[in-house]
């Protein structure tokens, strides 16, 4: 008796493994043909959003990133064109003026871009 046991369960071992798929077919037809549907049905329409969202979300993204691009890239480039322009002026006023002018900018009375007077008050003679 322990041989036809032995030779059944050698039998079952010979027999062809099941792949993952055709495991959860034969899983599934336990269940009964509404909530396979109504599974079937929820998992589609999850999918079809999940689609749309993506589009959508892709979409937006692309308008957005443009659209900041067009608005603050032009604002970026004035601030560095002021800052180039006032660090040619402080330049300048350094080479005219002396190392000390560039830090004292328009400190002492000074006006930007106006020569110091020899004198304070002109003389007349």
């Amino acid at each position: 008796m322990t041989e036809k046991k032995m030779l059944s369960i050698e039998d079952e071992d010979d027999d062809r493994d099941e792949t993952i798929l055709e495991r959860i077919q034969g899983l599934s037809e336990m269940f009964p043909e509404k909530l396979r549907n109504a599974t079937s049905c929820v998992f589609n329409l999850s999918f079809q959003y999940s689609k749309a969202l993506f589009h959508i979300g892709r979409t937006a993204a692309w308008v957005l990133v443009s659209s900041a691009t067009i608005v603050v890239l032009p604002a970026l480039f004035e601030t560095e064109r002021a800052q180039a322009q006032e660090q040619q002026l402080q330049q300048q006023r350094q080479i005219l003026l002396g190392p000390n002018a560039a830090v004292s900018g328009t400190q002492g009375g000074m006006l930007p871009g106006v020569m110091p007077g020899v004198g304070s008050a002109p003389q007349r003679v």
